[in-house]
């Protein structure tokens, strides 16, 4: 970065859009996006769950979640089932086609792991983590007076 000063929010920001950008392009051939690879991954670790169970645990709102599921669905790596105990909401599930892809996703996102660690010893990179999980914490807890912004 050409300029080193900057604030946490401001580091935090350019991260971001790089491993998105970074991510956008080691998925374009399978027709993944950078917004959600995440789902695909969240969905391999938990298995079939709801659009809202996915909303809240990727603390993501409904209308994203809804969107991104979509472009997966018609993709063929996600299929939508109706939840037989609540008639009004979709289980979604990865399809083989996304089961295949999983270990090429898991290996982009460890690159860009590794390509923002060069440098760090094992005990920066887990002071990091913990700060960082800290901060993530801290900015999930937090509660305007009036709403909260994490529902």
């Amino acid at each position: 970065m050409k300029n080193h000063e900057g604030s946490i929010v401001k580091c935090n920001s350019v991260l971001y859009r790089y491993g998105q950008s970074y991510i956008s392009k080691r998925l374009e051939f399978l027709n993944i996006g950078s917004g959600q690879y995440v789902f695909l991954m969240t969905l391999f670790r938990t298995g079939g769950i709801s659009q809202e169970e996915l909303s809240k645990y990727l603390r993501i709102d409904k209308g994203t979640t809804a969107k991104a599921i979509k472009k997966l669905e018609e993709a063929g790596y996600v299929i939508r089932e109706i939840d037989l105990r609540d008639k009004r909401a979709y289980k979604v599930y990865l399809t083989p086609k996304a089961v295949e892809v999983i270990s090429t996703i898991q290996a982009a996102a460890k690159e860009w792991e590794n390509i923002i660690t060069s440098g760090l010893s094992e005990e920066e990179k887990q002071w990091v983590e913990k700060i960082l999980l800290k901060m993530s914490e801290n900015g999930y807890n937090f509660k305007f007076e009036d709403e909260e912004i994490n529902e």
